[in-house]
């Protein structure tokens, strides 16, 4: 571990590739061979006709590696000063201009001729097809980039910008890519330790040049609620992001093709919000606080969080959202309705006279649910939000965030895959990032999650059968701050470094990679 980490902090800069990812290994059989030391032989001069006297090229070395080549003979492309970067469709124009700045190309919007040195950007209107798939194709002294959808040309614009960084070489052929799983995120805890808007910028530029699709921020806990509100300014902490710098944060992750996942965890983990309402704090037949907890059995409870679920619908845009669930403390109890009979006896008045807490916090759940879907979105929630044996059931379209099956009476992965649920992978013995090391946690390496974990390893170490996979959604790495001041945010930036590249690695494909540990770690470094 200790080992990892040196070699984690000496890659971190700030520069082009500050964070961006690496150059990966091929995974198309005629390449095979050539998977040595990252790295390409020196080429003969490049001309724009290719002839016989090339070799036959190489896969591209990306991260997460291409899944497929077709090799060829040619020298190769490399981006020129002055050379243009064209598009057919007026719709991939944010993609030319940043790699064309990226690349230190000309951005020459829409054309329909051809010059030596090209990179052209299409859409292929592909029905049917993975619509973050992409064709790269290196021919004639010219590149074209095509895929159904902008989000596709996008990923290939990335695999160029990493085969070509420092006078690398793109090479001759054919690239067809795609990614195994539609959700590719980093989860990032700013409500127990404030990171500034410039390091989560940092972040998603990392995040968009290594192919994630998602960043979730887990704004609001005991420790802080860290966004600006207008509903309810009260509850916010000193220490904050302001709308404009959410805005701008969306903004950016907007043109990397990056959806921010927002969490507003309930009904634990409301310590802000309680601290400016006491009156709402959960409290024992004997009087005592629960900390974190609100009491679900008053309606100002649903009201206020509602107020903030309805209030950042506005801000954020896009399709998922976290409900949080977890860890309501009520239920960890040996008789929730004896602790606690106040909600014993608002479960009793809404679901009849055998219900109890745990279905009134799978009301709870459905209810938030119930709110973000009027905004069009799809919520999610932790595994151990989830109860088995109550009456009230969780909606269906309720994703399941499985991160632990420690929790007293956590359900096994299976559990859920059999009830049709759809999984995210939050596996907290492979990609939680805890800060301090509480508990039994240790900092995760990215070794173990390039050689160990596959996004069907849900929990332990353990993959659940192959028939489940497609209801396995993707997975996400995840920082939470419970020692918040164990590490700065730079030491946090070295630390998880590696580990997200190998997590993205495995949820573009989830096959074993060509790359050695020692290979891709060290492909990792030369990109920075």
């Amino acid at each position: 571990m200790a080992v990892a980490l040196v070699v984690v902090g000496a890659g971190v800069s700030l520069g082009l590739w500050a964070a961006s990812g690496g150059d990966g290994g091929s995974t198309g059989s005629e390449a095979r061979s050539s998977q040595g030391v990252p790295g390409r032989a020196p080429q003969a001069s490049p001309t724009p006709s290719p002839t016989r006297s090339y070799p036959l090229s190489e896969a591209p070395r990306t991260i997460p590696a291409v899944r497929d080549h077709e090799p060829a003979r040619g020298p190769g492309w490399q981006p020129e000063k002055g050379n243009r970067v064209v598009v057919d469709d007026p719709a991939l124009a944010d993609e030319g201009r940043l790699v064309a700045g990226e690349l230190g190309m000309a951005y020459a919007g829409e054309k329909n001729d051809k010059k030596a040195g090209d990179l052209r950007l299409a859409l292929n209107g592909g029905k049917g097809a993975n619509p973050e798939s992409y064709t790269m194709t290196v021919r004639d002294g010219r590149v074209e980039i095509d895929g159904p959808t902008d989000a596709g040309v996008f990923y290939g614009t990335r695999t160029l910008k990493q085969e070509t960084h420092d006078d690398g070489t793109a090479p001759e052929g054919v690239v067809k890519d795609e990614p195994a799983k539609p959700q590719r995120g980093f989860m990032l805890d700013i409500a127990r330790k404030p990171f500034t808007a410039g390091w989560i910028e940092d972040r998603i530029r990392e995040l968009g040049d290594l192919k994630f699709n998602q960043l979730g921020l887990h704004f609001s806990d005991d420790q802080g609620f860290r966004i600006e509100s207008s509903s309810h300014p009260e509850i916010v902490s000193q220490q904050h992001l302001t709308k404009a710098q959410v805005r701008k944060i969306i903004d950016l992750a907007q043109s990397r093709h990056i959806t921010i996942v927002p969490e507003i965890d309930s009904p634990g983990h409301l310590g802000a919000v309680i601290d400016a309402h006491p009156d709402l704090q959960l409290r024992s037949a004997q009087g005592s606080a629960v900390q974190g907890a609100i009491d679900i059995s008053k309606a100002e409870s649903a009201e206020i969080v509602d107020d903030l679920l309805n209030e950042y619908a506005d801000l954020f845009p896009g399709g998922p959202w976290h409900l949080g669930g977890d860890e309501y403390q009520a239920l960890t109890r040996s008789n929730p309705e004896a602790s606690f009979p106040q909600l014993a006896a608002a479960a009793r008045e809404r679901y009849g006279s055998g219900a109890t807490v745990a279905d009134l916090a799978t009301g709870w759940l459905n209810d938030r649910a119930d709110t973000v879907r009027e905004h069009q979105r799809v919520p999610r929630a932790w595994n151990d939000g989830f109860f088995r044996g109550t009456s009230v059931q969780a909606a269906k379209d309720i994703q399941v965030a499985y991160w632990t099956g420690k929790e007293i009476g956590a359900r096994a992965p299976l559990e859920y895959l059999q009830a049709g649920r759809k999984v995210i992978n939050y596996n907290d013995e492979f990609l939680y990032y805890v800060l301090g090391e509480p508990q039994t946690f240790v900092y995760p390496t990215g070794q173990r999650i390039y050689e160990q974990w596959t996004p069907r390893v849900l929990r332990g170490t353990a993959a659940v059968p192959a028939r489940y996979d497609g209801q396995i959604l993707g997975g996400s790495f995840a920082v939470w701050c419970d020692l918040a001041n164990s590490q700065t945010q730079d030491q946090v930036a070295a630390g998880i470094r590696m580990p997200l590249r190998a997590t993205v690695q495995k949820l573009w494909d989830p096959d074993k990679p060509e790359l050695s540990w020692a290979q891709f770690r060290a492909l990792a470094d030369r990109l920075g």
